[in-house]
């Protein structure tokens, strides 16, 4: 098994763990930075990392190409054995990397709300199907209902309208007036503003609804169908993919294996992303949902402090608070509406894993009765998709997974960093 030792260990390659891993590097520390990905990027800068079209990911991709902080790619953390231990596994076998101190860096992941059709063929997460997309997965000539809520939803379908698919729809669920008054706050933030103009001109021609929701998805095994609602009305719209996504959840299941508090779903932190534990830090959506600006902002504070020279983060702090106030105003604007709650038949799937109805869960008191009498959450992904949405539908608290955080072949365990006291 190999070993590597560093100073500050950045788990996650996205724009915080990026960000965090230069910083600390410039600070004098020795950093690594791994990431289950092939290359770094995350999901928001998929497809950058060779040939950089953003302007920020060629800055701090650039950055992290030319600096001496070292990477571990294709590595899917397991387990943290105990303080200062992790063990990664890899396409070359299993790494134990021991470390000082760490940055928590892992995003956030799509809410997947139940409705009747959506475990079909063919019926994929709105940020799903744009990463197929970015991969190479063949969308051209496809005909694409986008649905859900939030910024993604512009974003998946310009990804997807400029690989060749046709975008029948993009079906926003939030209302017009709420929408109409992002829109005017816009205006205070330039960039950001410039950025949704950008969204709208390269969508010209697309329909995109307001008060709008996939209500079932039919498919004949000939075809394929989407019952929209749309304000009073519903709407039947032939169609060969469904992509709908409801915003983005934290994940915090690796911060949940250091140890870190978590309230209100989010990793608690203070002013320099210090979280409850000594030496581990926490930057980017595991704080809160709140764009690429908050991860970026993050993780140049926590790439500092984790470092020792915090004082070198000060021109971070104010684009942080600013990105953060963004970031509650989308959760206004985009707040899900009740009606959701409603979409799911008694016999709709929640639990893809376990095949847990959703009247079956439903008639459960809490998430603890409900994995015990249905053995909900208890699948392959240990609850990440049906944990989400249990929470938001009926206010359980799901729980994270516990390590292995991801299923491991036994002879790639580091048992050797566990001690006695561990009962191992």
């Amino acid at each position: 098994m190999a070993e590597i030792s560093t100073e500050v260990l950045v788990v996650g390659a996205g724009p915080a763990g990026v960000a965090a891993a230069v910083c600390a590097e410039r600070a004098g520390a020795r950093a690594l930075v791994a990431d289950m990905q092939a290359e770094p990027g995350g999901q928001i800068w998929r497809g950058q990392w060779n040939n950089a079209t953003n302007r920020d990911a060629a800055r701090w991709l650039g950055a992290l190409a030319s600096s001496p902080a070292a990477t571990l790619f294709g590595a899917r953390l397991v387990a943290l054995p105990r303080a200062g231990h992790a063990l990664f596994d890899t396409s070359r076998g299993a790494v134990h990397v021991r470390y000082e101190r760490a940055v928590i860096a892992t995003g956030a992941r799509e809410l997947l709300l139940p409705f009747p059709g959506w475990t079909l063929p063919g019926v994929f997460g709105a940020g799903g199907l744009q990463v197929l997309a970015k991969n190479g997965w063949p969308v051209a000539g496809k005909r694409v209902v986008v649905a859900g809520s939030g910024p993604l939803l512009l974003a998946a379908a310009d990804t997807l309208r400029a690989r060749g698919a046709r975008v029948a729809l993009v079906a926003e669920q939030c209302s017009r007036g709420a929408l109409a008054a992002f829109g005017a706050r816009l205006a205070r933030t330039p960039r950001k503003l410039a950025q949704a103009a950008g969204l709208f001109a390269r969508l010209a021609g697309v329909p995109y609804r307001t008060n709008a929701w996939v209500v079932r998805v039919e498919d004949d095994g000939t075809s394929r169908r989407a019952l929209v609602r749309v304000g009073a009305h519903e709407r039947r719209i032939d169609c060969d993919l469904v992509a709908v996504g409801y915003g983005l959840v934290p994940n915090l299941d690796v911060a949940a294996g250091f140890g870190c508090d978590v309230a209100g779903g989010r990793v608690v932190v203070d002013g320099h992303q210090h979280t409850s534990v000594p030496g581990v830090y926490c930057a980017g959506e595991g704080t809160g949902i709140g764009g690429v600006d908050q991860a970026l902002a993050q993780g140049e504070i926590a790439g500092y402090a984790a470092a020792g020279r915090a004082e070198r983060a000060a021109g971070a702090l104010a684009r942080r608070d600013a990105a953060a106030r963004f970031g509650a105003l989308l959760a206004r604007t985009f707040a899900l509406r009740d009606e959701l709650r409603d979409l799911a038949a008694d016999d709709t799937l929640l639990c893809r894993c376990e095949n847990v109805a959703f009247g079956d869960a439903a008639a459960c008191a809490e998430a603890r009765e409900a994995r015990l009498m249905t053995r909900l959450g208890m699948g392959h992904c240990q609850g990440r998709v049906c944990g989400a949405a249990a929470q938001w539908l009926f206010g359980w608290n799901a729980g994270t997974p516990r390590p292995p955080f991801a299923p491991v072949r036994i002879d790639k365990l580091d048992f050797s960093a566990y001690s006695p006291s561990d009962g191992v």
